[in-house]
């Protein structure tokens, strides 16, 4: 690793701590030429994930936008960030585990379906209502039936 000051091609590593779950180490360097330190990151380089629509068209998986959609499910709902962002990493480690690149949003849906559940019906619901394209609020009922969620 080339030192960040000198351009010196020799370093020596100080501390190596994992961060990330382990997807990420950082390493604490010392130049041996000018004595300096610096800091590097070393990242697991990971393939594109392309998200294949409903409509054909593809784009690049985007967890951030997974976050914001679960995040709007989970509005005035009692969870945490903390909680979301671990789903959220969950279902990316299943989606890059996957044998392809390629993934159709509706697996992608009903992993987030499956995880919001777990956590929350009436996220679910809320995600449902979307995902599902709802029309009117027999489909709502429909799902709460699904849920053994009965009317008063």
């Amino acid at each position: 690793m080339r030192c960040s000051f000198c351009k010196e091609g020799e370093s020596r590593v100080l501390d190596s701590r994992a961060l990330d779950n382990g997807f990420t180490i950082r390493r604490r360097r010392e130049c041996t030429s000018c004595s300096r330190r610096f800091t590097t990151y070393e990242r697991v380089e990971n393939v594109p994930l392309w998200v294949i629509k409903k409509d054909g068209r593809r784009e690049i998986f985007n967890r951030d936008k997974l976050l914001t959609g679960m995040m709007k499910a989970c509005e005035k709902r009692p969870t945490t960030l903390e909680t979301l962002s671990g789903m959220v990493d969950e279902i990316e480690l299943t989606l890059r585990n996957q044998p392809g690149p390629e993934i159709p949003s509706m697996a992608i849906g009903q992993m987030v379906m499956e995880h919001l559940l777990k956590l929350d019906k009436v996220a679910y619901i809320r995600f449902a209502s979307v995902y599902r394209e709802f029309q009117d609020v027999g489909e709502i009922l429909d799902c709460l039936e699904e849920l053994g969620v009965r009317g008063k």
